[in-house]
């Protein structure tokens, strides 16, 4: 694949891209607590859900990570009343992107490499992909602007896995490339392209819409978290 000659955004390292994927979710998904404070952001970066890998970043990890990304013209910083300071990320700018694919790259930044089945389920959450041929059609555009690189051999065409250009190491990219050189194409990753079971008619819709709720409640409990935390900073508790 040949690399765009000219770009607007620079390879980032795995703490940054954890940082980034974070604003970029909370950005989406809950835009009343967005911009982030510090305490939110590290919360958001450790959450269990969603995550990979795991991390354990703390205030003063997160505060260094956001200069980086500042200095890179990633994320800025906003006053938001009082002594609380809050960030918010430059991406639509910066990787010159729509929301659809802010969100798919949103997602490829937290997660790293996973199927298109896989992503389309992730990123909907985001913003909508109906089916995965909405998502394909973005990611070509990706692609094509060196932003996602597929790492399935070619003409596979169930399974197929994608990840994101950013990595700041080319050895880390070429790492990923040799895990899923080999790989076999799974039956199907892609399950809402499947009938309803007659056993069990609506049973897609319901689980979709616990999915949701469960969804709904971790992020609040999230932001409920993070506001504790910061009112504890402003006390210096």
């Amino acid at each position: 694949m040949t690399e765009p000659a000219e770009r607007s955004w620079v390879p980032l390292d795995a703490r940054e891209r954890r940082v980034a994927g974070v604003l970029i979710e909370k950005g989406k998904t809950t835009p009343e607590y967005y911009p982030m404070t510090l305490a939110g952001l590290t919360a958001g970066c450790n959450q269990k859900s969603n995550r990979d890998p795991i991390t354990n970043y703390d205030q003063d990890d997160i505060e260094e990570i956001l200069q980086g990304l500042r200095k890179k013209g990633a994320v800025i910083m906003v006053e938001a009343g009082g002594r609380v300071l809050r960030w918010k990320h430059t991406f639509y700018e910066w990787l010159k992107v729509s929301k659809v694919e802010l969100a798919i790259m949103g997602e490829l930044l937290l997660r790293g490499p996973q199927t298109e089945g896989d992503l389309r389920s992730r990123a909907s959450r985001m913003e909508p992909l109906p089916d995965l041929l909405t998502l394909q059609t973005h990611l070509e555009a990706l692609v094509s602007r060196g932003l996602v690189v597929y790492l399935s051999p070619p003409g596979q065409k169930r399974g197929v896995v994608v990840t994101h250009g950013l990595y700041h190491r080319p050895d880390d990219l070429e790492r990923e490339r040799q895990k899923y050189a080999n790989s076999q194409p799974v039956d199907d990753d892609e399950p809402v392209r499947h009938a309803p079971r007659a056993a069990a008619p609506g049973l897609a819709e319901e689980v979709a819409s616990l999915r949701t709720e469960v969804e709904s409640l971790r992020v609040t409990v999230e932001a409920l978290s993070a506001q504790v935390q910061s009112l504890k900073d402003a006390l210096g508790a």
